[in-house]
């Protein structure tokens, strides 16, 4: 029986309140993502809240509301693991693009990358607008913006400006003053501002021409389709492929490397997965020596201006495949 559930179902006898644990689940999820970087560090962080909360059921005297309480305990949760690791990043976060060339396909043992979030995951309830803010901000872009913040100030930004906490609401969880969360949320304001990253950066939903380009991109990409592929990818795209530290600027550098060290995957299959932090998201699956296809990748793309903008893919599929629904591998 897994921990949130033995918690789930024990609470519920003991004290009736407790069983509301389970409906804030993924909200706590989605909330934990942004502060550790990855489902996985989220999912246990969730779990560890649940057991705290259940071991200091005799403390909650209920005059906050449960979802302020599993919030405090699950910010705690969070700070303490980030005392002992250090931040997940992106490749592009530790330097300057590479060269399209295999000598550059390096693999950083230390390093911890940030993960994707499958969509089903991010909070889906309350106001409209509330629910755009959620998407803005789980984009890869602005996750990994969200880890250059000393923990706490990335805790006041995510519950003032993404959740909408009150100044006074935070002040009272983090156990400090109005005025301490005013100067840290204006002190994580500028270090992001400094990414060109803010929590109203836009990520727009799909509309029916991005579908299309996004159709054309996988008849293309399977067919290994030069020319088409230029037509649907900016000049200016970049590319990633954690875990390894490489990434590439510019159409011309990614086409070098898709025709050159990385033309084994030519042929590929690519199937749509479960959308990655509110982004397009797809399976890729090489073509095995042994017949079928092997999975290669977990493709996530950024649009912008009707064209691709950025591809990162994910290349621990064994971790990531099972979580975002795909096969283990292609048949035909």
């Amino acid at each position: 029986m897994s921990t949130i559930r033995y918690v789930h179902e024990s609470t519920i006898s003991v004290a009736p309140a407790f069983g509301e644990l389970e409906q804030h689940r993924a909200e706590l999820i989605s909330y934990c993502y942004r502060m550790l970087g990855s489902p996985f560090d989220a999912e246990d962080a969730v779990q560890d809240t649940f057991v705290r909360a259940w071991r200091s059921r005799d403390r909650f005297e209920g005059r906050s509301a449960m979802r302020s309480w599993l919030y405090r305990i699950a910010t705690n949760v969070c700070l303490d693991l980030l005392k002992s690791r250090q931040r997940r990043v992106r490749p592009m976060d530790l330097g300057p693009a590479s060269e399209p060339l295999e000598s550059n396909l390096n693999v950083r043992s230390s390093i911890e990358w940030i993960e994707p979030l499958p969509e089903q995951l991010i909070a889906p309830d309350g106001d409209p607008a509330d629910k755009a803010v959620e998407r803005e901000s789980i984009r890869l872009a602005f996750v990994a913006a969200l880890q250059h913040l000393p923990p706490r100030q990335r805790a006041v930004l995510v519950l003032r400006e993404v959740l909408r906490w009150e100044a006074s609401e935070v002040a009272e969880l983090l156990e400090t003053t109005v005025a301490a969360v005013n100067s840290s949320l204006q002190r994580a304001r500028a270090t992001l501002s400094q990414s060109n990253i803010s929590t109203s950066d836009p990520l727009p939903r799909l509309n029916d021409a991005d579908r299309a380009l996004l159709e054309r991109y996988v008849a293309a990409f399977e067919r290994y389709d030069i020319t088409a592929l230029t037509s649907l990818i900016r000049e200016d795209a970049s590319q990633s492929m954690p875990p390894y530290d490489m990434w590439l600027s510019g159409r011309d550098n990614v086409f070098a490397w898709w025709f050159g060290p990385g033309i084994g995957c030519r042929g590929s299959r690519v199937i749509p997965a479960i959308s990655a932090n509110g982004m397009p998201t797809y399976g890729q699956y090489k073509p095995s020596p042994q017949g079928g296809f092997e999975p290669w990748a977990l493709q996530v793309l950024e649009l912008s201006g009707g064209r691709i903008a950025d591809f990162t893919f994910f290349l621990d599929t064994a971790k990531l495949f099972p979580l975002f629904g795909l096969p283990p591998r292609l048949d035909s």
